[in-house]
């Protein structure tokens, strides 16, 4: 079994490279901020992947489970929802507000796992959970609670009130269903947390992978162009 175990987190951040190439490439031709942010949440994401990789075929290190809860756990979702605030809000002064609070997050994360003691013993499970290694309420255990799950709802409102927005315009089909397809595979990725908090490594990758590969099916199918909207009819 220990082929598959590694091989399918292997393929999320495949598929998350190639989401945050063609999100970096979009970035320098276009400029957008929420591009920037929305590639580098993927970055982030594949890393995490490859350090869940390492961690299930050599066991996992101490180096290894702070890469995976910090961008995995923590870091990924609020660069996400980043994304989308810049998208809904394109005014320089929410780019400068976004990029400010996400150098606090990050530092504050970075802070919080460097002092965080870990647990022996929960490392020697083939998929920790950060309640056994750090402590039940400690401050790395509760970094999720405090960062990512605000996060997610902030994407998930946002995609939502993106695809509202865009029902009934055939014009925007495309880009409507790509919102939604991405709304839910951030919701999948959200609810592989269940799996990883209970220990359960089948069910964790399983999520890791169909989210990527939803957030993925989105990206592209909002990215089509957008048909041209049907001419109104001439007045007799």
């Amino acid at each position: 079994m220990l082929g598959p175990m590694w091989a399918v987190p292997l393929l999320a951040a495949a598929v998350a490279c190639v989401f945050a190439v063609l999100l970096g490439g979009q970035f320098l031709e276009r400029r957008q901020p929420y591009q920037l942010a929305w590639s580098l949440a993927l970055v982030m994401f594949a890393v995490a992947s490859l350090a869940v990789v390492l961690g299930v075929v050599n066991g996992w290190s101490r180096l290894e489970f702070q890469v995976y809860w910090a961008l995995g756990a923590v870091l990924n979702v609020p660069f996400l929802a980043a994304g989308e605030a810049l998208l809904l809000l394109r005014r320089r002064t929410v780019v400068w507000a976004v990029a400010l609070v996400l150098v606090f997050v990050i530092a504050y994360t970075v802070a919080v796992l460097r002092g965080a003691p870990m647990s022996a013993a929960a490392l020697a499970e083939r998929l920790p959970s950060g309640k056994d290694v750090f402590g039940d309420g400690t401050a790395a255990h509760r970094l999720p609670q405090l960062i990512s799950y605000p996060s997610y709802f902030i994407l998930l409102a946002g995609a939502l009130w993106s695809a509202w927005r865009m029902r009934g315009r055939p014009e925007l089909k495309d880009r409507f269903v790509g919102t939604l397809l991405i709304a839910l595979g951030a919701t999948v990725v959200a609810g592989g947390a269940t799996f990883a908090a209970l220990g359960q490594l089948p069910g964790f990758i399983v999520t890791l992978v169909a989210g990527i590969a939803l957030m993925f099916w989105g990206f592209l199918r909002a990215s089509r162009r957008s048909a041209p909207a049907a001419a109104a009819p001439a007045s007799p």
